[in-house]
C-alpha cells in the first residue's frame, strides 16, 4: 500500500511539473508571436527598402548636389466615430503607427508627404469627433524636429466636391497649414538661393493641390483655388523663364528647375506628379512627357500590401521606388499557425495527464485485489 501511495504522489508532483512546462511553454509562444507579429515584422520587411540611387550634378568646387529624401503615403482613412468599430480602429491605427515610426527610424526622411484622405469621415464629422480624429493622428504619425510633414487635402477630409464647405476647409488647413506652393531647402521660396552658385542645396518647388476644388464649376470655393494655382503657375513660369511670361519683375524668386506636383494638374509643367486616392499604385505617362505616379494606401483597409514612395529628388532629377508593408495575411496566418500549435500542444498535455491518471488508477486496484 505505501508503495502505490508513492507512486502516486509521484505522479501527481510529475503531473504538476508538466503543468508548470506547459504554462511556461504556452507563455513563451504567445509572447513570441506578438512580438514578432506587432513589432519586429515591420523591421524585418522595412529593413529591406533602400532609397533609390538618382543621378548627382557636380560642382565647380568639387562636391556632388545633395539629394532629398521624401516620403510619400496616401488614404491613411482613420476611422472615425460614425463607421469605426473599436477593434477596426484599434488594429488597423496600431499598423499604421508601428509601420510609420518603423520607416522613421530605419529610413530617416527629410520630408514626409501624405496626398489626401487622411481622415475617413472629416466630410461630417462634428467638431468634437474632428478634434479626437487630430489627435489620434498626431499620435499616430509623431515626428521627430529634423523630419517636416506636409499634407494634401482629400475627399474624405472636407467632403467631396458638392459636399465641401469653407469650413471645413478652414478646419483642415488650421491643423495642417494651407500653403499650396513651397520650396525645399528653406520652406520659404526667397530662401533658396541660385542654383547655378555654390553651395548649392537641394531647392526644389512642391505644389501642393485641393483636386477636390478642381470641377470647373465655377463654385466660389473652385475660382479661388484655381486663382492660387494660376498665380503659382506665374511665378514658377518667371523663375523657370518660360516663352511667353510677362511682367516677371519682383517678387519671390523661386527655384529654376520645374516642379514637383502633389496631386493631379497639368497645366503647371511639372517634371513629376504625384497623387493618392485610388488606393493603388500605378503610373499614367502625360502629354509633355510628364509622368503621374498615384500612392498605394498606407492602411490594412484598403489593402492586404499597403506601401508607400520613397523618393530620392534633385533640382535636376528624381528617382522614385516602393516599400512594402507587412502583409495583413502573413500576420493572420502566422497568429493562425500560433493558435493550431497551442491547441496541439493543450491536447497532447491533456491527454498525458488522463494516460497517467488512469495508470496510477489501475496501479492501486491492482493492489487493493490482492
Amino acid at each position: 500500500m505505501a508503495v502505490v501511495r508513492w507512486e502516486l504522489r509521484r505522479q501527481n508532483f510529475y503531473l504538476l511539473k508538466r503543468k508548470s512546462s506547459l504554462l511556461l511553454k504556452f507563455t513563451v509562444v504567445v509572447f513570441s508571436v506578438l512580438l514578432f507579429c506587432e513589432f519586429l515584422i515591420y523591421y524585418l520587411v522595412i529593413f529591406q527598402c533602400h532609397w533609390p540611387k538618382v543621378k548627382r550634378l557636380a560642382h565647380d568646387h568639387g562636391e556632388q548636389e545633395p539629394v532629398l529624401k521624401a516620403m510619400f503615403l496616401a488614404d491613411t482613412h482613420l476611422l472615425g466615430e460614425i463607421r469605426g468599430h473599436w477593434l477596426d480602429r484599434l488594429r488597423r491605427e496600431w499598423q499604421m503607427e508601428r509601420a510609420f515610426q518603423t520607416a522613421l527610424w530605419l529610413l530617416q526622411p527629410e520630408v514626409v508627404f501624405i496626398l489626401g484622405d487622411i481622415f475617413d469621415e472629416g466630410k461630417w464629422s462634428s467638431a468634437k469627433a474632428w478634434e479626437d480624429d487630430v489627435q489620434r493622428f498626431q499620435k499616430m504619425f509623431r515626428l521627430t524636429s529634423t523630419v517636416q510633414l506636409k499634407v494634401v487635402v482629400g475627399n474624405h477630409d472636407i467632403g467631396f466636391h458638392y459636399q465641401m464647405s469653407k469650413y471645413r476647409i478652414k478646419r483642415f488647413e488650421k491643423v495642417f497649414n494651407s500653403e499650396r506652393l513651397f520650396s525645399w531647402k528653406g520652406v520659404n521660396s526667397h530662401r533658396c538661393p541660385r542654383l547655378d552658385l555654390p553651395p548649392a542645396p537641394v531647392c526644389l518647388s512642391f505644389v501642393m493641390v485641393n483636386s477636390v476644388a478642381m470641377e470647373g464649376d465655377g463654385c466660389s470655393i473652385c475660382s479661388e483655388a484655381e486663382a492660387e494655382l494660376l498665380e503659382i503657375s506665374h511665378k514658377l513660369n518667371c523663375s523657370r523663364k518660360v516663352q511667353g511670361s510677362s511682367h516677371c519683375e519682383g517678387g519671390q524668386r523661386l527655384p529654376s528647375s520645374a516642379p514637383v506636383l502633389l496631386q493631379l494638374l497639368w497645366w503647371l509643367q511639372p517634371r513629376l506628379v504625384l497623387s493618392g486616392h485610388t488606393h493603388s499604385a500605378c503610373e499614367v505617362l502625360h502629354p509633355g512627357g510628364a509622368p503621374e505616379v498615384s500612392i498605394p494606401s498606407f492602411s490594412w483597409r484598403n489593402r492586404n500590401n499597403p506601401s508607400f514612395i520613397m523618393g530620392s529628388l534633385t533640382s535636376t532629377d528624381y528617382a522614385l521606388s516602393k516599400c512594402y508593408l507587412p502583409f495583413e495575411c502573413t500576420v493572420l496566418t502566422t497568429y493562425c499557425a500560433a493558435a493550431g500549435f497551442l491547441v496541439i500542444l493543450i491536447l497532447a498535455h491533456f491527454e498525458f495527464s488522463a494516460s497517467s491518471f488512469l495508470f496510477g488508477w489501475k496501479q492501486r486496484r491492482m493492489h487493493m485485489t490482492r
